[in-house]
Parts: C-alpha cells; structure tokens; sequence
C-alpha cells in the first residue's frame, strides 16, 4: 500500500490507539514522523513513543494543529469534553472516533459546522492485524475520506462499511466478542485440564482450535451448521458435547451477550 501522505494524530494514547498506529506503519501506511499522539497518561505516551517512534504530547490541541487527519481514541464520557477542547482549531480536518457508542451526531455538534467525521468501532485483535472493523460516515465525509478510513482500518484486519443504526450491534459482536472467546478459549483449555492435559498444552490446542474453525468459516464460505455437521459424526463424541452445549443454553447465552452489550452501547451513546 502507498503512504497515506498525512499526518495522523491521536486523542488517547491507550492500547487501541497504538494497535492502530502500529498497523498504519507495518502497512507502509505511514512513517513514525507522521505519527503523533496525546494523553493525561505519560505512561501510555511513552509507551505510545516506543511502540510507534510517534510524537508524544501532552495537550490534544498541540496533536490536532500537527495533523490532517485526528483520531479520537477517549472513553466515551470523556468525548464531549475532548471536542469542546479541540473544536476551535479543528478546521477543515478529518475526524475518526473509535470512541465506542458515541454517536456521529454528537461528534458533529461538538465540533464546528460542516466538520468532517466518521465513526468507527475496531476491535482488540487489531493488537496482531486481525482486527473486524466497521465504519460510517458524517453528513460532510467525502469518498476519499472513506477511502482513506478504509485503508486505515484495513492496515489491522477486515473493514465494512455500514448505516450507523448497526454500529451498536457491531460494538455488541465483535467489539465486545472477543472477550465471549478468551472466556470460551479459557473453559475449553479448564475442560482439557480436568480431562488430564496439561495447562500449557490444552491452553495451546484451545486457542488453536478457535483460530483453525474461525479460518475455515471465513475461507471455505460455509454456514457454519455445515461445518458444525462435518464434525459431528452419528453416534460419535462431538453431538454428546453439543448435547450438553445445548442444555446448557449455549446459544441463547452468546445471542444474550451480544444484545446485552449491543444495548449498553447504545446507553452509552446516550451518556448513560
């Protein structure tokens, strides 16, 4: 891919900010010059630094005066303040959120009319360049603001464009999914021990397991029923476990847990 031939700042120097700035540059999306990044934390703008070679800075106007195009990379409840600090010299720059629920709407009115934005929700695989990202535009985005958005996201993993009426149930699954399967990855990996494995290696055949099935899903394009069913001889040892997953609710709990987190991300839209 070419350089993004911009300088790129973010508000927020934590863990995602800097799995972002790490792909732009294992991309050759950019160079560590182009790089610049604010936060309360000198620990995360440290860290930021020898992560990236970025700039660190300890105001969030000091990164938007640098830089074209501005990621936020704050806590929800701390956006509005953010934008209010940066509304002034914001200009014509181009706004991303990675803020999680909050909305294009009030991204726009904390920053001056006809302010550019767009409004995304990455995801922690973004740490090792498997992210699942999706975006959407403000009113004043331009095609090449969404071109360049999608490089962006797409130096860490996949990018889909959506409406933003979906970008909550976006948060609910993916953004909040990996979590479901370190906790499924880490109850497989319990089962492997109780079965007289040891620690390390049903960890290991956990995760490999979860990485191996993810990989023939996304590449063979089979509903996952199929793939299930090719594992699941008559008789055999794999519909006694599915046996017991579906007693257990299985299914109903991880659609239970993506409308629950679907749901509080919208409440955090709305600053609850």
């Amino acid at each position: 891919m070419a350089n993004l031939g911009a300088k790129i700042g973010f508000l927020g120097a934590g863990r995602m900010a800097t799995a972002l700035a790490r792909g732009l540059l294992d991309a050759g999306l950019c160079a560590p010059a182009q790089l610049f990044a604010s936060d309360p934390d000198g620990a995360r703008r440290e860290a930021f630094q020898k992560e990236t070679g970025g700039t660190p800075c300890v105001r969030n106007t000091e990164v938007v005066g640098a830089c074209e195009v501005v990621v936020l990379a704050v806590k929800p409840h701390h956006a509005s303040e953010v934008l209010n600090e940066i509304r002034k010299p914001f200009g014509g720059r181009l706004l991303l959120s990675v803020a999680a629920g909050v909305s294009l709407g009030l991204l726009e009115s904390g920053l001056d009319e006809g302010a550019r934005v767009v409004r995304a929700m990455p995801n922690t695989p973004a740490l090792v360049r498997r992210g699942a990202s999706a975006y959407s535009a403000g009113r004043n985005a331009t095609e090449a603001d969404l071109a360049l958005v999608e490089a962006f996201l797409g130096a860490v993993g996949i990018a889909i464009r959506l409406p933003e009426r979906m970008l909550d149930a976006v948060t609910g699954l993916s953004g909040s999914g990996p979590a479901y399967l370190f906790l499924a990855i880490e109850a497989l990996s319990d089962g492997g021990v109780e079965m007289g494995l040891p620690r390390e290696t049903a960890l290991k055949l956990a995760a490999q397991t979860v990485l191996g099935a993810a990989e023939m899903a996304l590449s063979t394009g089979l509903h996952p029923g199929q793939l299930k069913d090719m594992v699941t001889s008559p008789g055999g040892t794999t519909i006694e476990g599915l046996r017991v997953l579906e007693q257990a609710g299985v299914r109903a709990a991880l659609m239970g847990a993506v409308r629950a987190a679907t749901e509080k991300s919208r409440k955090l839209g709305q600053g609850r």
